[in-house]
């Protein structure tokens, strides 16, 4: 008997929504957010930007580690002073019980000693084995400062230091499908997370972007204008590109782990939208 693609897909899908990862940004008010809305078997993954600085990065980390949530802080490499500066990070964070990192290059105009993510992965070195998880950034579309070319040969870099990816929004499910094949392609088998927003408001992402300044939220509506101003009155929904990315996510060679949601914040809609389509999901 051959077996029901649809019903293949949904299967799939209510797998990889059962595990979400939920991005936060560390600002007054999300702490009480994620424990108000959020189960302590949902990773919360915390950003850094220049404006708020590592340490708020940092303390509501711990906060939220200590508080029982597995929990995911951004080191952003560009923000760590230096050397000593990169032990401490490490040492607070082993202290409150943080098990995993993502390590982007960050958005700091003036780097301190390590311009680049993979200069702070080569300079953790044997401080990785602190980490069960060590997470770097993939994008399924170009850069808006950095070639294609750049972005591969840094993957390929990084890859060898770290054990997962987690990929930009991007809303095309043809374009996310043909990145994972070219990352596979490449002979890259790290597992990939799938990012994308959450159910988050129009007016929301504006009020946000704006507050943390020139960050991925204001390069993400800066590219994604028209699309955006369709959103005045409504809100996004991920289930089309759920959809859209099906197919591809139901081959075991996609190596896809599960999705990033990048909140903005909206962590009662998203994770009620969550909850609501795995129950959909569930009974068909």
């Amino acid at each position: 008997m051959i077996a029901d693609p649809a019903a293949q897909h949904g299967a799939v899908l209510a797998a990889l929504l059962r595990r979400p990862r939920y991005e936060v940004l560390p600002l007054d008010g999300v702490e009480e957010q994620v424990r108000a809305h959020l189960s302590t078997d949902v990773k919360v993954t915390v950003t850094a930007s220049p404006r708020q600085g590592l340490e708020a990065t940092l303390a509501l980390s711990e906060r939220l580690a200590r508080a029982g949530y597995p929990v995911v802080p951004h080191l952003s490499a560009r923000l760590v002073r230096d050397r000593p500066h990169l032990e401490e990070i490490v040492a607070r964070l082993r202290e409150a019980g943080v098990r995993e990192l993502f390590v982007p290059a960050g958005d700091a105009a003036v780097p301190g000693a390590f311009p680049a993510a993979v200069d702070l992965l080569a300079a953790m070195g044997p401080l990785r084995d602190a980490f069960a998880e060590i997470g770097i950034t993939g994008y399924p579309e170009s850069h808006h400062l950095i070639s294609d070319e750049e972005t591969i040969q840094a993957m390929t870099a990084k890859v060898p230091m770290a054990t997962c990816i987690i990929s930009q929004i991007c809303f095309d499910p043809l374009v996310i499908g043909g990145w994972i094949a070219e990352v596979r392609r490449r002979g890259t088998a790290l597992p990939l997370w799938i990012g994308m927003p959450g159910a988050v408001e129009y007016a929301r992402l504006v009020r946000i972007s704006m507050k943390i300044g020139l960050g991925e939220s204001a390069r993400f509506l800066g590219r994604h204008r028209s699309w955006m101003s369709r959103l005045i009155t409504r809100r996004f929904k991920p289930d089309p590109l759920l959809a859209g990315l099906a197919p591809c996510l139901a081959d075991p060679a996609a190596g896809v782990a599960g999705f990033h949601f990048y909140t903005f914040n909206e962590l009662a809609r998203t994770e009620r939208w969550r909850r609501e389509a795995l129950a959909r999901l569930e009974v068909s």
